[in-house]
């Protein structure tokens, strides 16, 4: 098992679908938040390349990605190491591993940490599978993203843009007012932000 002190395992399908279908703690379930709301980070990349990312000191990442390299080491992450999730050549996810000191993993825990991607994968799409044959409910994620759609919706509806647009506006005014994209989505959606806000 590779020496880390936080996991998640999320399941992405482009930069605006993201689920939260496991997390060891808060902090790893609050990084991956973060990673969401900046739309970098390793978890992202990894999912983008279909490719291992393993940062062992996030000082090193700055230029990579400056925003999450801060906002993760205002959080207490040093590194981090993300791991596709395959079925086949199909990305569903990631794996992504946090430590709170810097150092990078060895081969051997390279190696572990890609066979638990695997087997995280292939378990997700047995469950998928088999809830899709028998009709019975697929494994519900440990946070739904849904009023971020939702709320991407209403600025694209309202501002007269593209979904693509009115998530790039979204993402950017909660990270202008330093709060996660859900809360954001969250508060547009129950009412507590006024769309007007997001064109100011």
């Amino acid at each position: 098992m590779p020496s880390v002190d936080a996991a998640a395992i999320t399941l992405r399908t482009h930069s605006r679908a993201q689920e939260l279908h496991g997390a060891s703690d808060k902090w790893a379930a609050k990084l991956e938040q973060v990673q969401y709301t900046l739309g970098e980070g390793a978890g992202v990349d990894a999912f983008g390349t279909g490719m291992p990312v393993l940062v062992g000191d996030l000082g090193d990442g700055q230029a990579r990605w400056p925003m999450f390299a801060d906002s993760a080491q205002d959080a207490g992450a040093v590194a981090v190491f993300a791991f596709p999730l395959l079925i086949g050549a199909i990305r569903i996810g990631t794996l992504d591993l946090y430590r709170g000191g810097a150092g990078e993993l060895s081969s051997a825990e390279v190696a572990d940490a890609s066979v638990l991607a695997e087997l995280a994968a292939n378990m997700l799409g047995e469950l998928f599978s088999a809830a899709e044959r028998t009709g019975s409910e697929a494994p519900r994620p440990l946070t739904s993203y849904q009023d971020v759609n939702i709320a991407t919706g209403m600025v694209a509806a309202r501002l007269h843009v593209s979904l693509e647009d009115a998530f790039a506006r979204l993402r950017a005014w909660a990270y202008s007012e330093n709060r996660a994209l859900l809360d954001v989505a969250q508060d547009l959606v129950r009412r507590r932000i006024a769309l007007d806000q997001l064109s100011e």
